[in-house]
C-alpha cells in the first residue's frame, strides 16, 4: 500500500493526507483480513475434526519454545500466512488438549463453536465495558442472559436482577470468592460499627482496622484452596473445618458450629464461610440443610456456595432440590466455561443482594461520572468485581443458550453423567483390583487399586484440614503418609498404575491424597466425550492395573 493509500471499510481508497504507516491501520486490509479469517476458521475446524489423533498430553520439556523462538522481536512486520504456520510448528507441540475426548483430567474446559463464534465478536467490538454508557449493550446484555441462567438452574428469586440481587460475570470461581470476601469483610464491620454506634470518621477507620484483624474466613478441608488465597488477599485468617468418610468428605452444620464457638471462645469473629456443591477431590456436596440451622445463628456470616463445576447439573430437575436449599446463601457461583460449553472465561456469580458488593466495592472519580450512573437507572458491573475493566462475555453465553435451548443443555449434562455412571459401572464390575473411594457423582469417579486376593484398604475417616490437592498446582500428586501396612501398599500400586498412564501421554487422568489414601481421578464431560473413549480409559486403567500386579507377590 502506498504512502497516500488508506483503508476504509475494506477497501483502498486514495486520499490527499498522507498515511507513512507502512501497515495498514488494522494489521491487515479488509479483504486481507476476511481471507485469514477464512484460513484460521478452517484450520480450527481441522483441529477439532482430528482431534483425537492428536497425544492429549505434550512431550516437550521446560523452555522448548524458547529454543523455537527468536531472541529478539522482529522490525518490520511480517504477513499473516508466515505467522500462520507457526501455531502448528511452535504453538501446537506445547498444548495439552482439554477438548480431546482422551482429557479425563481435573474437571472439563468447555469449548464450542457458537461460543468461539462469541468470542470473535467480543474481539471485534472490544470496549472495556466498566458501566453502563461504555456500551449498553454489553451491560444490559449481562443482566439479562444470567437472568435466564438463574432461572435455568432453578435458583431462588432473590438472585434475580428484579429485586435487590442479580448475577455478573467473574473470570473464575476464584475470583468470584475474592469478590465476594471483601464484600463480606466490609458487611461484617459495617454492621459492627453500626452496633456500636461509632460514628466519627477517626473512630470508624480505627475501629474498622481492629475489627479486621480478629476476623476468620472458614472452608471445609476439601472446599477448593482459592478460600484460602482469597482470605491472604482479603487480609483475614483462614481455618479449614475436617470432614470425615462417614459423612463422604461433606461438611455437616455440626463441624461449623464446633468451628465458630471453638473461634469465638478465642475472641475471633468468623464473618465467611464457603460451601460447595461438587468438591474438586470428590465431588462431595455439603449438608445445606444442616449448616442452613446454624447459618440462623450467625447471621453476620457470608455464605458463599462455590459450585464451579457441579452446578451445571442444577439445570436438570432432577438436581433442583440442590438449588431451593440456596435460599440462606448470600451468593452462588458456578462457571459456564467449565460444564455448560461456553468457551472460558465465563464464571456466573449470583448475590442476593447487589449493594453488598457495591458498598465494598465502588469508588467513583469524577473522569467516571456520567449522568447514567448518576440517575441510578443503569448497572454498572465496575462495581461489582476487583477489576475496573471487563470484556463482552455475555454474547457468548447469549449464543450458547441460543444455540442449545434448556433442552439441549440438559441432554449434554445428561449424556455425561450417564458416561460418568457407566465408568463406575465398570470399575465395580472388577472389585478384585479397584475400589470406588465415594460414591460417583456428576460424572466424576474416584478409585484405587487393591491389591488382589486382599481385603479392600479402608480409609481411617478422617481428613486433617491441610489435606493436599496438588492437582490443583500440578498433576503428579505429593506422597501420602498412610500408617496402615496395607494402605500403603495400595497407595503404592495407585501410584504406580497411575504414573505408567500418566508416561504413555495417551490418556490424561489426574492423581490426588484423600486422607492417607492415593486415589485417580477419572471425569469425562467435555463437549466431545464419548463413551468409546471412556471404555478405552477403564481398558486401560485395567491392564496397567494387571501388569503392575502382576510383577508383585502375591
Amino acid at each position: 500500500m502506498s504512502a497516500t493509500d488508506v483503508t476504509i471499510n475494506g477497501t483502498e481508497e486514495n486520499e490527499s493526507r498522507h498515511d507513512a504507516r507502512s501497515v495498514p491501520p488494522m494489521g491487515m486490509t479488509g479483504q486481507g483480513f476476511q481471507k485469514a479469517a477464512v484460513s484460521a476458521v478452517d484450520d480450527i475446524e481441522r483441529y477439532y475434526t482430528n482431534l483425537t489423533s492428536r497425544q492429549v498430553l505434550p512431550s516437550v520439556s521446560p523452555g522448548y519454545l524458547q529454543k523455537l523462538l527468536p531472541s529478539e522481536p522482529p522490525v518490520h512486520g511480517e504477513e499473516w500466512q508466515d505467522i500462520e504456520k507457526d501455531i502448528e510448528r511452535t504453538i501446537m507441540p506445547g498444548i495439552t488438549h482439554w477438548q480431546s475426548p482422551k482429557f479425563m483430567a481435573f474437571f472439563p474446559a468447555s469449548s464450542t463453536y457458537p461460543a468461539i463464534l462469541g468470542e470473535m465478536w467480543s474481539a471485534a467490538l472490544t470496549a472495556p465495558a466498566f458501566n453502563w454508557i461504555c456500551s449498553p449493550a454489553v451491560t444490559e446484555l449481562e443482566t439479562i442472559v444470567l437472568d435466564w441462567l438463574a432461572n435455568m438452574l432453578g435458583l431462588p428469586a432473590a438472585f434475580l436482577s428484579k429485586g435487590e440481587g442479580g448475577g455478573v460475570i467473574q473470570g473464575s470461581a476464584s475470583e468470584a470468592i475474592v469478590t465476594v470476601m471483601v464484600a463480606a469483610r466490609e458487611r461484617f464491620v459495617r454492621r459492627q460499627l453500626e452496633r456500636e454506634g461509632v460514628n466519627d470518621p477517626e473512630e470508624i477507620e480505627d475501629r474498622s482496622c481492629e475489627l479486621r484483624a480478629k476476623l476468620v474466613a472458614l472452608g471445609s478441608d476439601h472446599a477448593h484452596s482459592s478460600t484460602k488465597k482469597a482470605a491472604n488477599i482479603a487480609g483475614s485468617r483462614y481455618r479449614g473445618i475436617s470432614t470425615d468418610l462417614s459423612t463422604e468428605f461433606a461438611l455437616t452444620g455440626k463441624q461449623l458450629r464446633s468451628k465458630i464457638e471453638e473461634l469465638h471462645a478465642r475472641g475471633l469473629h468468623p464473618y465467611y464461610l464457603t460451601v460447595t456443591i461438587g468438591t474438586t477431590n470428590t465431588c462431595a456436596v455439603d449438608d445445606f440443610h444442616s449448616i442452613a440451622e446454624v447459618a440462623k445463628d450467625y447471621p453476620d456470616i457470608w455464605i458463599h456456595c462455590d459450585a464451579a463445576y457441579a452446578g451445571a447439573a442444577l439445570i436438570l430437575p432432577e438436581y433442583q432440590h440442590l438449588a431451593k436449599e440456596m435460599s440462606f446463601v448470600d451468593s452462588f457461583d458456578m462457571n459456564m466455561h467449565k460444564w455448560l460449553l461456553t468457551n472460558f472465561d465465563a464464571s456466573c456469580l449470583f448475590v442476593r443482594k447487589r449493594r453488598d458488593l457495591t458498598d465494598a466495592l465502588s469508588v467513583t472519580p469524577a473522569y467516571l461520572k456520567n449522568s447514567f450512573t448518576e440517575s441510578g437507572l443503569v448497572t454498572d458491573y465496575r462495581d461489582w468485581q476487583v477489576p475496573l475493566g471487563r470484556r463482552f462475555r455475555s454474547l457468548k453465553i447469549w449464543f450458547v443458550i441460543r444455540t442449545w435451548g434448556v433442552a439441549g443443555l440438559q441432554e449434554h449434562i445428561r449424556h455425561h453423567i450417564r458416561l460418568g455412571d457407566l465408568f463406575a459401572e465398570l470399575v465395580r464390575s472388577r472389585g478384585d483390583i479397584f475400589s470406588i473411594m465415594v460414591p460417583a457423582r456428576f460424572a466424576l469417579t474416584v478409585l484405587t487399586v487393591h491389591p488382589r486376593r486382599r481385603p479392600t484398604p479402608q480409609l481411617n475417616g478422617v481428613t486433617e484440614g491441610g489435606v493436599p490437592r496438588p492437582y490443583e498446582d500440578q498433576h503428579v500428586p505429593v506422597e501420602p503418609h498412610a500408617h496402615d501396612q496395607q494402605l500403603q501398599e495400595a497407595n503404592e500400586i495407585t501410584k504406580e498404575v497411575y504414573t505408567l498412564i500418566d508416561q504413555r501421554k495417551e490418556l490424561f487422568l489426574t492423581a490426588s491424597v484423600i486422607g492417607e489414601a492415593y486415589a485417580i481421578r477419572v471425569v469425562s464431560a467435555n463437549p466431545l466425550a464419548d463413551e468409546k473413549y471412556v471404555r478405552e480409559a477403564f481398558d486401560e486403567l485395567v491392564s496397567t492395573a494387571e501388569e503392575v500386579l502382576s510383577k508383585r507377590p502375591d
